[in-house]
């Protein structure tokens, strides 16, 4: 038994390198468009080909997907929740820490949302199904601090659950279904 959780921890540590690893290729520019890659054809040619097109719209929806998901999960584990059950009300126990949480949550939710946005930016569907949220988006900018100091009310919830909602629905659709994704706490610290 105890020699799983250090082949799983291994597992875990790899699978996570190999994920920054090929993101960060991935997200990756030399600066220098007339070099030459490792195939021997110019970066701006490898650019034009449909296949890298094609890879490039992929890659747009998986991180959209991925971006929009773990803000969804953050907002309704750390900030909706929370307050319907009535942790945020003065007296409430717990009421502090669920207060800081739903900061953290708040302005890592916001993060995301607007790499989300960026990342829709490479697919022309998802582009002009995302356009329309972004004021929506930035509405929610100083709602961490509100949610941080229990300033927060009903429609603060509510303005959050809405363009979460939005996104959702802008992903399906293009056809980047939008799943809930919980991040761990040492995520929303950054």
């Amino acid at each position: 038994m105890t020699r799983s959780v250090p082949l799983r921890r291994l597992l875990v540590a790899l699978l996570l390198s190999c994920t920054v690893l090929v993101s960060a290729t991935a997200c990756g520019d030399s600066g220098d468009s007339g070099s030459a890659t490792g195939t021997g054809v110019s970066a701006s040619a490898s650019a034009a080909s449909p296949s890298a097109s094609t890879e490039k719209q992929r890659l747009a929806k998986t991180r959209f997907v991925a971006n929009a998901g773990l803000a969804a999960g953050a907002t309704y584990q750390w900030i909706v929740k929370p307050y319907r059950a009535g942790t945020f009300k003065k007296g409430a126990d717990g009421r502090t820490f669920a207060l800081v949480k739903a900061g953290l949550a708040g302005g890592f939710a916001y993060n995301r949302l607007k790499a989300a946005t960026e990342n829709a930016k490479g697919d022309p569907l998802l582009s002009k199904a995302v356009a329309p949220l972004t004021a929506g988006i930035e509405s929610l900018k100083g709602m961490a601090t509100k949610l941080r100091n229990g300033q927060a009310g009903e429609g603060d919830i509510g303005a959050f659950e809405s363009v979460i909602d939005s996104i959702k629905s802008a992903g399906r659709s293009a056809g980047a279904e939008v799943q809930d994704k919980v991040p761990s706490t040492s995520q929303l610290t950054g």
